[in-house]
């Protein structure tokens, strides 16, 4: 098996950035998912209820800056955090967590976009975000990503669900960190322990897919018919959720890049 993709989302819910090399962090890849957009309360906006956040291209720059662009908007460069900043709390799901509030630029250009208030917020590396403690060791810790450091695919997977589907979806639809290509479908399900290059993951359970896949984009519209949920939810369902792909843990850091083999170490 070898790795086949590597993506980071440095906007949560924005536009992903495909990678050939990326380094492993505590919290996940280096650069993932550390922008967060919140509401006027500070509590963390998505894709879900907010489809056009999928258009939002967000670049981090070499000295810490982060470009935002648009096709239908000009595009803003956001001054990095230079420590100044106070942290302040924002929400995320259940967790309290701190964040720094950038720049009232950034925040009208977003609103704009958007058409709704809202702000950007920075994850600086002090903050802590501890991942869920009943799938987790003390001293996880997670970005502004849903749960977990990564989110493992593999492209056997995807060629099953698309087999019983009359819509191909491509697996950007499901925003992968890492693909995996030369296995079996769903083999991922049994997976504990894995080694890609150097650097060791944990597999710490299945993922629960959201009506964030239905969501295409390349528009930002949601699909009518519901898919990739749909053909999921007829073979892929447990409890009210459907499952596809595994949500990793780095058990140690360093570089991995593209092409690096994939070893099931348990």
């Amino acid at each position: 098996m070898k790795l086949s993709g590597l993506h980071i989302y440095p906007l949560k819910s924005g536009a992903g950035i495909s990678l050939q090399v990326s380094e492993v962090e505590s919290r996940g890849l280096n650069l993932d998912r550390r922008w967060l957009v919140v509401d006027e309360d500070g509590r963390f906006m998505t894709a879900r209820k907010h489809p056009r956040m999928v258009l939002i291209r967000a670049q981090p720059e070499p000295d810490g800056a982060l470009l935002l662009s648009a096709d239908s908007q000009t595009g803003l460069q956001v001054a990095p955090y230079d420590g100044a900043q106070t942290v302040e709390e924002v929400t995320i799901w259940k967790d309290e967590c701190g964040g720094v509030y950038l720049s009232q630029e950034a925040d009208r250009w977003l609103s704009d976009f958007l058409e709704v208030s809202c702000r950007l917020v920075y994850m600086p590396d002090e903050v802590e975000r501890a991942v869920d403690q009943d799938y987790a060791k003390v001293g996880d810790i997670v970005s502004f990503a849903d749960g977990y450091p990564l989110l493992l695919t593999t492209k056997a997977s995807l060629t099953d669900l698309n087999g019983r589907s009359t819509k191909p979806i491509e697996m950007i639809r499901f925003r992968p960190n890492l693909v995996v290509d030369g296995c079996e479908a769903f083999a991922e399900d049994d997976w504990k322990r894995i080694r890609i290059g150097a650097v060791e993951f944990e597999c710490s359970r299945p993922c629960s897919r959201c009506v964030l896949t239905t969501v295409d984009p390349s528009t930002g519209i949601k699909n009518a018919d519901g898919e990739p949920l749909t053909t999921l939810k007829t073979f892929r369902r447990e409890g009210d959720g459907v499952l596809f792909g595994v949500n990793l843990i780095p058990r140690s850091t360093g570089e991995i890049r593209v092409s690096d083999p994939v070893e099931v170490l348990d």
